[in-house]
């Protein structure tokens, strides 16, 4: 018989039933962290109208045994995405350019810094 360890001492078996139950916890997890997200886009979003910042969503979703969290926007003017025309840039009526801002990478990403630790710890815990 041959028998795997892990460092803390469990079996292989044990371990993964442990890690097992803490995935229980992962939907409450991405719930926490999608607010988050939803307030730090509301923040940094350029406010016009505010229509674009109000229009943050977020769904947490699990597909193929993999959780997903989900950022929305719903503001939609003649089919095109406004938070994404002003992420990315996009061309006026006259033909001019208004360029893009970067500002959902720079909102998000301590919060995906954190989702990352956060499930680091827990494994190492583990």
């Amino acid at each position: 018989m041959i028998e795997v360890t892990t460092k803390t001492g469990k079996t292989v078996t044990q371990w993964l039933i442990s890690v097992q139950e803490k995935n229980k916890d992962i939907p409450k997890l991405l719930e926490k962290y999608g607010q988050i997200g939803v307030d730090a886009l509301f923040t940094a979003t350029p406010w016009r109208t505010g229509k674009t910042a109000m229009s943050w969503s977020y769904k947490v979703k699990k597909e193929k045994g993999n959780y997903i969290l989900e950022f929305n926007n719903s503001n939609v003017v003649g089919g095109t995405n406004v938070a994404l025309i002003i992420q990315t840039g996009h061309p006026t009526k006259t033909g001019a350019w208004i360029e893009g801002r970067d500002y959902i990478t720079p909102a998000l990403q301590p919060i995906f810094d954190d989702i990352l630790n956060k499930a680091w710890g827990e494994i190492k815990a583990l």
